[in-house]
Formats: structure tokens, sequence, C-alpha cells
């Protein structure tokens, strides 16, 4: 199925679910309206600069909308990179699906910044106050913009695969426990730390992942577990050890 992971020599490689590549599109298509908005509202600032006076009550207020829709396209461009990442193959695909947030928010204030403070219908006072509000803009829709850690299927991969084989370590089977409002995963569903919660379902590592992100096991569950490997192992020993003095009586 086209949800499955795939194959590879290290294990397997990280496939977005349908649900959440659905999601994702939806993001997206959100995203670019609120980008197309942000860049809409930077034409009528630009409109507005040909105007003799410049009315700055208007100019201000398209640069906030403006900023407003920008960090709002940014935010959800990023959102749907997290539930459908791109592949680190293509470099530039690859940098343009994360930064694109980074990258509208330049086209939508830098021309802006730059035809005001080469306006010749504002006074040195107006440029100022407007030049500088537009400057900050862009510096914020460039900063949220930016994403510094961007999630990639090579990272998703290497995530997933690492939690899988912790459970394999621990002799686990690949059918582990989550809550809704939860941030780990458990390895036994009456671990306190979900006993009582409501919306509580299970599933493998990867749907862990998919349905909240999650990629981290509980670190109770884990300890016990490790303690009741410790058990198993102990007593291993001792009965190899009862087993070798029966033989030595023989």
């Amino acid at each position: 199925m086209a949800n499955d992971n795939v194959e590879s020599k290290s294990g397997k490689v990280f496939v977005a679910s349908d649900e959440n590549k659905a999601k994702a599109k939806q993001f997206r298509i959100f995203a670019i309206l609120a980008f197309v908005i942000a860049i809409g509202f930077e034409v009528l600032a630009i409109l507005q600069l040909g105007n003799n006076p410049v009315n700055m009550t208007w100019l201000i207020s398209f640069i906030v909308v403006d900023l407003v829709f920008a960090i709002t396209g940014s935010l959800l461009w990023k959102k749907s990179n997290r539930l459908d990442p791109a592949s680190e193959k293509n470099q530039f695909k690859f940098f343009v699906q994360n930064q694109l947030g980074m990258i509208i928010g330049v086209i939508a204030f830098l021309p802006l910044v730059i035809l005001i403070f080469t306006n010749k219908n504002m006074s040195g006072k107006q440029k100022g106050i407007a030049g500088s509000i537009a400057a900050v803009a862009l510096v914020i829709a460039g900063v949220v913009g930016t994403d510094f850690n961007p999630p990639s299927v090579e990272k998703y991969t290497k995530e997933i695969n690492e939690q899988t084989e912790v459970l394999k370590e621990l002799n686990i089977e690949d059918n582990v426990f989550w809550s809704t409002a939860g941030n780990k995963y458990h390895i036994k569903k009456d671990c306190y730390h979900i006993a009582d919660r409501i919306g509580v379902v299970n599933g493998t590592v990867k749907e862990s992942w998919d349905k909240k992100g999650i990629s981290e096991l509980c670190k109770t569950c884990k300890a016990k577990a490790e303690k009741e490997q410790n058990i198993d192992s102990s007593n291993d020993i001792e009965e190899l050890e009862e087993a070798a003095e029966v033989l030595d009586l023989l």
C-alpha cells in the first residue's frame, strides 16, 4: 500500500500515511492562499505609495495585514511539512519546500521597504516610520518563515527505525500505546502515565508518529522493561547453575 514503509538496507524508509498526506495538502492550500493574500496587501501598500500625499494610516494598515497573512501562511506551511516531509536527496526541492515561508516573507516586504525609502511623495519622517515598520515586518516574516530544523524523510526514517530497534532490544513487539494528550508512547496500556487517561490507542511506532508525531518511548516503561529483562537473565543464570549442580551430583 502507498502508506506502508518501503524496505531499505538500513530498515524501513518513512512514507507519510495517506491521511497525513491529505492533511498536508489542505494545509498547503490554505498556506498558499495566505501567501497570495499577503502579497496582495503588499501590492496595495505599493499602490498607496503612488499617492501624493501618502496616507500613512492605510499604508501601515496594509503592512500589518501583510505580515499577519505571511506569518499565518508560514505556520501552516511548516505544519504541512511535518506531516509530509521532503527528501534530502533533491537539495533544491528540499530547501524550497522547507524555506518557502522565508522566501515569501522576503518577497512580501523587501520590495516594499526599498520603495518606501526611495519614495519621493513622503517626507523623511514618514519614510523613517513606515520604512522601520516594514523592515521590522520583513525580519519577523523571515524569521518565522525560516525552518531552522527542517523535517525530512531521512530524519523521520532514522528516528522511527531507532525506536523500533529499541523495542527489539527489549524483546518487545512493535505494538505500543499512547494517549491523545500525550507526547510519548508506552509499552503497556497499564503504565500509570496513561492508565487513567481517556483516548488511549495502540499501534506501531510509525503509527504513533503518523497520528501524534510521537517517537520517544516512555522512560518509566523502558526502565521497567529493562528491569524485567535483567530479572529474566538472572533467572536463566540460576537455572543453569542448578542444572550444573545436578550434573555434579550425578
